[in-house]
């Protein structure tokens, strides 16, 4: 499971007494369509995998119900090995339907509710357009707590935080991709660098405006965007970079406090609004575009190649 995403609240360092550095203790994980692909293709899940498979054939489900249990299977086996949360993400292809998000949504739930995970230890990933940020406000007040995804604008946050979102997941390396191919930039310093300048707007707008949606950058290009960004609620940091900062020596302050932020005055975005401050924002726009495409585009594999294996 060494490739699913790690979701920490913490930052490695070494400890007090110089006993070298503290095990890296993630508290929750992630499961996307890209990640149960290269799970698919992993050997260390190939027991899991062929014993869904077969359960799904003896139950005489298809081959997208059965990649759809799939993503729930490798979810439950990580919430074995994580305290915390476990986001699991509603089908790409339902980004723009209210109802069919909501109940894709259930049907997540009740899955991971069959293998004894329950709803409190669930996140229900949704992308971040207004249809599925409709949505989450629908789940959020059934008390299914929501990861709203690909956020690359501080409207999206605000819509968000509007509709009462357990947690946001802002972009950080995408932005920042986006921006050196538009300027021509090899790279940016960790003050200028607009992936981390997007997180450090929506922490400051959200902190100043008592709003209490758990921000958790994302993305991570190197280990200088994880740092710049220390203090954050939470952070997604891939496997190398958690390997990376955990051969670092020293003591990491936080870069965001929640009592030290600048003021952001509050907005209300109705959907025309919310609409409109997407569209003016042409990096949010194809990033959020690109990201659907290509997670459906990965959910399109996966049953493709369930396909395969069902019917070999």
């Amino acid at each position: 499971m060494r490739r699913m995403e790690n979701i920490g609240r913490g930052l490695p360092r070494k400890d007090d007494g110089g006993n070298g550095p503290r095990p890296l203790r993630p508290e929750d994980c992630t499961t996307n369509p890209s990640l149960v692909l290269a799970a698919f293709q992993d050997p260390v899940s190939e027991s899991l995998i062929a014993q869904e498979l077969q359960s799904c054939r003896s139950q005489g489900r298809d081959a997208q119900a059965a990649a759809a249990t799939l993503s729930v299977a490798i979810g439950a086996e990580l919430a074995k090995l994580v305290p915390g949360r476990v986001s699991t993400e509603v089908d790409a292809c339902l980004s723009f339907g209210v109802d069919d998000s909501v109940r894709r949504a259930y049907e997540i739930v009740e899955d991971y509710d069959a293998r004894g995970v329950e709803k409190d230890r669930i996140l229900i990933k949704l992308a971040a357009t207004w249809e599925g940020i409709r949505a989450a406000e629908i789940l959020q007040r059934d008390g299914i707590d929501c990861n709203l995804t690909l956020i690359f604008s501080l409207s999206q946050a605000i819509a968000c935080a509007d509709a009462g979102v357990f947690l946001i997941s802002p972009f950080v390396g995408r932005i920042t991709d986006w921006y050196k191919k538009s300027e021509g930039r090899d790279s940016y310093a960790p003050d200028d660098d607009p992936g981390v300048a997007s997180v450090k707007t929506i922490y400051d707008y959200y902190k100043s405006n008592g709003i209490e949606t758990i921000v958790m950058g994302a993305s991570f290009r190197t280990i200088d965007q994880v740092k710049a960004l220390a203090g954050c609620d939470r952070l997604t940091i891939a496997p190398k970079l958690l390997d990376a900062l955990k051969d670092e020596e020293g003591d990491l302050k936080p870069a965001l406090l929640s009592d030290r932020v600048q003021d952001v005055e509050a907005q209300v975005l109705d959907e025309a609004s919310f609409r409109w401050e997407l569209n003016r924002d042409a990096m949010a726009t194809e990033k959020l575009a690109e990201g659907i495409r290509n997670f459906d585009k990965d959910h399109s594999t996966l049953i493709s190649m369930v396909t395969k294996r069902m019917c070999g």
